[in-house]
């Protein structure tokens, strides 16, 4: 209900919302964001821009099915509608005798008790307006839902009878009422409101229809509910033959069709209204479609939850680990290749749509980004060297809010865009605003259920229709992001089994509680382990989680073998070269071994150690073109006959340097394939210690995600946004006392009496009207609350601006009293 202090019914929306409260105001923003961009200088202009066919379509589109149902049937009368009118074009007359389709009781009481709410919410986007006995539908809106020939409804209905009249002749309209047995009229306006008159009267209607031959009641049936438009062979030629019993020539002849072109007829809206016994839509839904509840054990489904999780954790840390030292090349329309997606794909172990996913979580957390280089390639960035360091739980809860909150879109990789091109992995044509929105709505759907039960994909499609009806193409695109949510959530361990994961549930919230949702999960996580078994066959088994530096430092001394409950790391002189070339020594790893070792070092393994160590950093490779430098001239002696060195252009330029025509990092690769164990150098001399972790990108923030339509603002945007409008909408709307010889525009007034109404107005409390003239020198006008006058300045609440200002007493023009003091 509108309230506040006009007298009687509002006339234009600005002035219904001019009568609402701060807090009417205030909800009206909340629901329509775009209002506020930028914030309206007063209610007229707040109203104006309400009616804009963009934001009035906006609107529209946030509103659940029944409440859309309403403003249908409300476009279906004249402005100015009451509520029970409203109320049986929902409900229809109670019989449906015409249409054979009476309105279930239960419906029809549940449709009489959600309307009440349903026309409240129209009320409060400001969409609909006036009280109660005079319900008017914005303008803007009533276009969008009118039906017409060029704008099909949900409702199933055709065009009026006078809009489907709009061509007919006179001669043609009196010849229709004369075979409806209607008394002739003197011109079209009243044969229309005739014709009407007998489609509103249920009795005049049925006797009517009785006189109808066989077949027409078929023909009626077949439009009544939509699409109202038949098909016929000459629809002209039908008129014409009017006297002949054909069941589409008798309709016609008698109005209850009415041709839509040479070979269409339509039924038109008043008779289509009369058969269906006054009924706007065929299936009012005033409730919500039920969720069934699929029931599950909660323990399996926390249980399965939480090992999905793990498995998330681990499969994002070895996404950033296989693209340590620098990953695939960006492509030049963004994204990764197929050829780069594959072979990540095999390194991880993985099917293409399943790395695509991870790559894309990653992405979506901040973890991975392009470096921005010349030749540019993706990179882990800064944030993952903390990721990594946190525990398991909490990398979780960073993945799980990043993939809620991201519009990317995952499942679209390998599509087709509508020039034809293919859709890449980390490409930057798969953001689609309305993910986040169903992956949120899919989920707390299944919070509202009993904990630890699942829905059907069907029945939760249903239910996001429900509360926020799509027109087709975006439905369409609705119902493949529910199946890769449900389908994401299960493999991210946000649901286990299809239910809902407990905790999950503080991410759902209005203020979403990452660490809460970390907390709940740890204890359902393994437990980090700080050893390893270390195994005579050179491999070491990790039958469980390691903690972070164990994890780092194995991954860098070995190889992984095999994953699953437990993984395998392999030791190979080329791991361990790895492990020396990143600065540690032999005595280090030993010792790391050790330590970390539930069995005994192997002597196997602790040989490979001594072995490598002895002859790694014997060669020294540095850059000239490049060289080779090695202590023991015999080493450079067996490299020089050795067939394999062939390729590498080496001649001796001293008893222990070696020339190499080819680069450093070339003439490294080439003699570590070889079995040797180089070790590069710096110009000084020094040996380049090189880590795996080396390649980062520069700080890198997450990609941002598309919104869908300007962000919901909070309370106290809220607040200072309506206190704004009504201080704008006070200054515009003020009168003020005119003076003896008024001046056109802004008022004016001599020195001495603008001074001597500041100071008597500041001794009275009064509000007064101004002309000011700023520095730069526009002119505008305020209303204002003098507080004080000194030194050629009066300091004053500016109504219209919401503040205390300073204004100087010579730009000020002319001042006026105000004939009702604002304030």
């Amino acid at each position: 209900m509108t309230t506040g202090g006009h007298s009687g019914a509002p006339r234009t929306l600005a002035e219904d919302l001019r009568a609402r409260d701060d807090g009417a105001l205030a909800v009206l923003l909340r629901a329509r964001p775009d209002l506020l961009a930028p914030v309206p200088t007063d209610l007229t202009q707040l109203a104006t821009r309400a009616a804009t066919r963009t934001s009035v379509l906006r609107a529209l589109d946030h509103v659940d099915a029944f409440t859309q149902q309403a403003a249908e049937a409300l476009a279906l009368t004249a402005d100015g509608c009451p509520y029970e009118t409203l109320l049986g074009l929902m409900t229809g007359r109670g019989d449906g005798t015409q249409a054979g389709e009476p309105l279930d009781p239960e419906v029809a009481a549940a449709v009489a008790d959600a309307l009440p709410g349903a026309v409240a919410a129209l009320r409060e986007r400001g969409l609909v307006w006036g009280e109660d006995d005079r319900l008017r539908l914005v303008r803007t809106a009533r276009d969008l839902l009118t039906p017409s020939a060029s704008t099909p409804s949900a409702t199933g209905l055709g065009p009026s009878v006078a809009e489907a009249t709009a061509g007919m002749s006179p001669a043609r309209l009196q010849e229709v009422l004369a075979d409806a047995g209607l008394a002739p009229t003197h011109d079209p306006s009243t044969a229309i409101t005739a014709l009407v008159e007998l489609f509103a009267d249920p009795v005049r209607f049925a006797a009517l229809l009785v006189q109808a031959p066989e077949g027409a009641r078929a023909v009626l049936d077949r439009l009544v509910w939509g699409p109202p438009y038949g098909e016929v062979r000459d629809a002209t030629a039908a008129v014409r033959a009017a006297g002949a019993d054909t069941p589409v020539q008798w309709l016609l002849a008698r109005g209850l069709l009415l041709p839509a072109g040479r070979h269409n007829v339509v039924l038109p809206r008043e008779a289509a209204l009369a058969l269906r016994g006054g009924r706007a839509h065929r299936v009012p839904q005033p409730l919500p479609p039920p969720l069934d509840p699929v029931p599950r054990t909660v323990k399996t489904v926390d249980a399965t939850a939480a090992g999905q999780a793990f498995t998330a954790v681990r499969t994002v840390t070895d996404v950033v680990k296989e693209w340590q030292a620098g990953g695939p090349a960006v492509l030049r329309a963004g994204g990764i290749s197929v050829r780069d997606l594959r072979r990540t794909a095999s390194s991880l172990d993985l099917t293409e749509p399943q790395t695509a996913f991870w790559l894309e979580v990653a992405y979506a957390a901040g973890l991975i980004a392009s470096d921005g280089e010349l030749d540019e390639v993706y990179a882990p960035t800064p944030a993952a060297d903390e990721w990594l360091l946190l525990p398991a739980e909490r990398q979780w809860a960073a993945l799980a809010a990043a993939w809620l909150a991201a519009t990317r879109t995952p499942g679209l990789v390998g599509t087709r865009d509508p020039k034809g091109r293919a859709l890449a992995a980390l490409g930057p044509d798969l953001d689609r605003s309305l993910a986040p929105q169903v992956r949120r709505g899919a989920l707390r759907l299944l919070a509202g259920l009993p904990v630890g039960s699942a829905a059907r994909r069907e029945d939760l499609l249903a239910r996001l229709r429900w509360d926020r009806p799509l027109r087709a193409s975006a439905d369409a695109l609705r119902e493949d992001l529910l199946g890769w949510a449900l389908q994401d959530a299960e493999t991210l361990g946000v649901t286990g089994r299809g239910a809902l994961a407990a905790h999950v549930r503080p991410l759902l919230g209005p203020d979403p509680d990452p660490e809460r949702a970390a907390a709940l999960l740890a204890p359902l996580l393994p437990e980090p382990l700080d050893h390893v078994l270390l195994q005579a066959d050179l491999t070491a088994v990790a039958p469980g989680p390691l903690i972070a530096p164990l994890a780092e430092t194995l991954g860098v001394l070995a190889d992984i073998e095999s994953k699953g409950g437990a993984t395998v790391y392999r030791f190979t002189p080329d791991s361990v070269r790895r492990a020396l070339d990143a600065g540690r020594t032999a005595a280090e790893l030993q010792a790391f071994l050790s330590e970390h070792s539930r069995t005994p070092v192997p002597q196997p393994l602790s040989y490979l150690i001594d072995d490598v160590a002895r002859r790694h950093g014997t060669l020294r490779v540095g850059a000239a073109a490049a060289y080779l430098r090695c202590d023991d001239d015999t080493v450079l002696a067996e490299l020089l006959a050795d067939r394999r060195a062939s390729g590498l252009g080496l001649r001796r330029l001293a008893p222990t340097v070696l020339a190499a025509q080819t680069d450093p990092s070339t003439l490294l690769e080439r003699l570590r394939a070889m079995g040797l164990a180089p070790a590069a150098e710096s110009a000084e001399g020094d040996v380049v210690i090189t880590r795996p972790d080396a390649r980062r990108t520069p700080p890198r923030t997450a990609p941002v995600p598309v919104p869908d339509g300007p962000p919901v603002p909070d309370a106290a945007l809220l607040g200072l946004a309506v206190k704004a409008i009504r201080a704008g909408d006070r200054a515009a709307t003020a009168v003020h006392r005119a003076p003896s010889d008024p001046p056109p525009g802004v008022p004016r007034t001599p020195a001495a009496d603008t001074l001597a109404t500041m100071q008597s107005a500041v001794l009275t409390g009064e509000s007064v009207w101004i002309g000011y003239v700023n520095a730069e020198g526009n002119a505008t006008q305020r209303v204002i609350a003098p507080v004080r006058v000194e030194g050629g300045y009066v300091t004053a609440y500016d109504h219209t601006a919401d503040e205390v200002r300073t204004f100087a007493i010579h730009r000020i023009t002319g001042v006026a009293e105000l004939a009702d003091d604002p304030a």
